[in-house]
């Protein structure tokens, strides 16, 4: 063989293999899911299909209170990874109360001064459980596999975005106050931050807690308010704007529960008496709209630039979403805001990572 031929052989290999060097060493997403966890919809079922994605590394959950305490949270977490076989995805108990002293405990006092929308409160309708093996049990009937890292969320959040500058998306689909507590004890993980995500606020509709404030913006305003503050690279908001336009259905419950599976089996024990009882019954699916558009982001077709705010004062307003398309308050930052999302693409996708 001549010397020329054998170059030209060498060189076309090296071509090929640099056409095929991407799909072979894509980096996954690497996503730290902070979440008020309840089970299967929505916090649940954003759980499942983050942690069924191959192309997502799910590096550990975060839990905080909102929809449910933090003991509750990591139980629901725990069994919900057993069901998924995913032992290996860390779960870290985070803050209980929001940033507002006594917000709990003057909780009924405060919805007759402000007014409220819905009797949806979350966990401040219940007392705290004794620990999370109390909460597993009157969830599974049973003992944990697994159990909780030593780690503080807090902490874990900290640790884990410096040992991976700039390749972390937090989503945050319950209230910030886990995150707002990290950027406030160690601020120089906000520039490491690749990208936030969170699910809540409502900018162009109203609440759903209160006539101005959607739940987890609701629930830690002050923690929301510190957050959307930060000069994080990327913001992205999934706000009511976006989650009151898609509903699950009977027809989404029985493509979920059409093969045998263990998450079908759940689905069925949860909804299929409600199915049963009114075929006409829909829910929405917040949470799940988040997870959605982190794992596949071409899902997103409207989005708005805007500098973003909470209002914290106390007040009528407590909580409201606030938004300026020109140039918001001192010390606001711009973020992406998400107004509609690619409806069949989702329901797809969604169904496909739970019943693969």
């Amino acid at each position: 063989m001549s010397t020329t031929k054998h170059l030209r052989i060498v060189l076309l290999a090296v071509i090929l293999l640099l056409v095929a060097a991407p799909s072979v060493t894509r980096a996954k997403t690497r996503v730290i899911l902070d979440t008020d966890m309840v089970v299967l919809y929505d916090d649940g079922v954003a759980l499942m299909m983050l942690a069924n994605q191959p192309d997502i590394d799910l590096l550990g959950v975060t839990i905080v209170s909102g929809n449910t305490w933090v003991a509750d949270g990591a139980a629901f977490t725990l069994g919900q990874l057993e069901l998924l076989n995913r032992p290996d995805v860390p779960v870290a108990m985070g803050v209980r109360y929001p940033l507002r002293p006594s917000r709990y405990e003057n909780i009924q006092l405060e919805r007759k001064m402000f007014g409220s929308k819905s009797n949806y409160i979350g966990c401040f309708s219940a007392s705290p459980p004794a620990s999370y093996i109390d909460a597993y049990r009157a969830e599974f009937a049973s003992d944990p596999t697994i159990k909780p890292v030593d780690d503080h969320a807090v902490t874990f959040l900290i640790d884990t975005i410096k040992a991976n500058p700039h390749q972390v998306t937090v989503l945050a689909i319950g209230p910030c106050t886990n995150l707002a507590i990290a950027i406030r004890i160690s601020p120089e993980i906000i520039p490491l931050i690749k990208s936030v995500v969170y699910m809540g606020g409502a900018f162009d509709v109203p609440g759903n807690t209160t006539p101005a404030a959607e739940f987890n913006f609701w629930f830690d305003p002050e923690a929301a308010k510190i957050c959307l503050r930060a000069p994080f690279p990327d913001q992205l908001i999934v706000p009511l704007d976006v989650c009151e336009k898609y509903h699950f259905n009977k027809n989404i419950f029985d493509r979920i529960t059409a093969p045998d599976t263990s998450i079908a089996r759940m689905f069925k024990k949860k909804y299929g008496p409600r199915f049963a009882k009114d075929p006409a019954y829909t829910r929405l699916v917040w949470d799940t709209v988040a997870a959605a558009v982190v794992i596949d982001p071409t899902l997103i077709t409207a989005q708005q630039k805007r500098y973003v705010d909470v209002n914290s004062d106390y007040g009528l307003d407590y909580g409201r979403s606030l938004s300026y398309k020109i140039k918001g308050p001192p010390g606001t930052q711009k973020a992406r805001i998400l107004f509609s999302i690619h409806e069949k693409k989702f329901w797809n996708l969604m169904t496909n990572l739970l019943t693969h």
